[in-house]
């Protein structure tokens, strides 16, 4: 069966027996989120920071886009103090079943609230929305189709007149046999959070490249048990691509966001405290098991804010 780069990854992942459908991430790849407990303290302060930004509401919304297994939320909730925790209203919305064992104060759905007010927090969420390929060739941009068994790619028709659009401004082609990636529905996936977001930030962070620093061949990937594969769309991978975050911004930006910002995950966080500086020494000898626990956050820490691995992510946040 030959189909669009599109309909076949959104057939692969979150179709009938899809790979997201069946499999837990944790079990495939590394997150920020599973690196450390760090990871979810940061969000904690990002999650004050909102607070105190709107006024500290009697109801403060967490969304949490592309939950996995809960983790994140588990553990803000765990480490919150009371006084915020009792405020939280906790979200986590995934198209997998609720995960066994999830506290009872996290909701669990399939879509994006309605309404809400507080942080949205999408960590590698927007590189699985599903997206097409397409290849420059002498005559045009031409669509990819993919056999959904094999991985077997062959030139399909034109582009449509919106992806053609979303290409000469954000992903230009400079020359035959080039490849991108449209990233349409990535934008409106992204709009969709943040005309429901009524008052807050929205963060998106994820594998991100600049619109004058596009990958020549595209990204698209797949990962299965730890390493990277061939990306054959046929439910047994992760299938991934790079996001074009600042096209997204922009989408942001039409859909009522007053303000953006576009850094790496190495400098947010900074900014939020993490910066991996190891413990004195003297703590060794007045303090050993201290400095072993400190040691051990340092390291933590500077997993997550490392320049080329998780602190190279790209980070997007949006106010409303």
């Amino acid at each position: 069966m030959w189909l669009t780069w599109r309909a076949a990854t959104e057939r692969a992942l979150y179709g009938e027996e899809g790979f997201y459908l069946r499999e837990r991430p944790s079990g495939h790849f590394r997150t920020s989120v599973s690196a450390s407990a760090a990871f979810a303290e940061a969000v904690l302060a990002l999650l004050a920071e909102v607070d105190a930004e709107l006024g500290e509401p009697d109801v403060l919304d967490l969304v949490d886009i592309g939950a996995g297994e809960g983790v994140l939320v588990t553990q803000v909730l765990e480490t919150a103090e009371p006084a915020l925790r009792e405020r939280l209203r906790v979200t986590a919305v995934d198209l997998s079943p609720r995960p066994e064992g999830l506290p009872e104060r996290i909701g669990w759905s399939r879509s994006l609230p309605v309404d809400f007010a507080g942080l949205a927090i999408a960590n590698e969420w927007l590189d699985n929305v599903p997206l097409d390929v397409v290849e420059q060739t002498p005559d045009g941009p031409r669509m990819i189709m993919v056999n959904v068994h094999t991985g077997e790619e062959r030139l399909g028709g034109p582009l449509r007149p919106a992806d053609r659009t979303w290409l000469e401004r954000w992903w230009p082609l400079p020359c035959v046999g080039s490849r991108a990636e449209i990233g349409r529905p990535r934008d409106q996936a992204w709009a969709s959070v943040l005309v429901r977001l009524s008052a807050g930030r929205a963060i998106a962070i994820d594998y991100a490249h600049p619109v004058d620093n596009r990958p020549l061949h595209g990204t698209l990937t797949g990962y299965r048990d730890g390493a990277v594969v061939a990306p054959v769309p046929d439910g047994t991978c992760d299938i991934t691509a790079h996001v074009a975050l600042d096209s997204c911004a922009s989408a942001g930006i039409r859909s009522g966001a007053i303000s953006t910002t576009l850094s790496t995950q190495r400098d947010a966080l900074h900014k939020l405290g993490l910066t991996g500086a190891r413990p004195p020494l003297e703590l060794a000898h007045s303090d050993p098991r201290g400095y072993l626990r400190a040691l051990t956050r340092a390291s933590e820490e500077g997993e997550l804010i490392d320049a080329s691995g998780l602190g190279g992510f790209g980070w997007l946040s949006q106010r409303r």
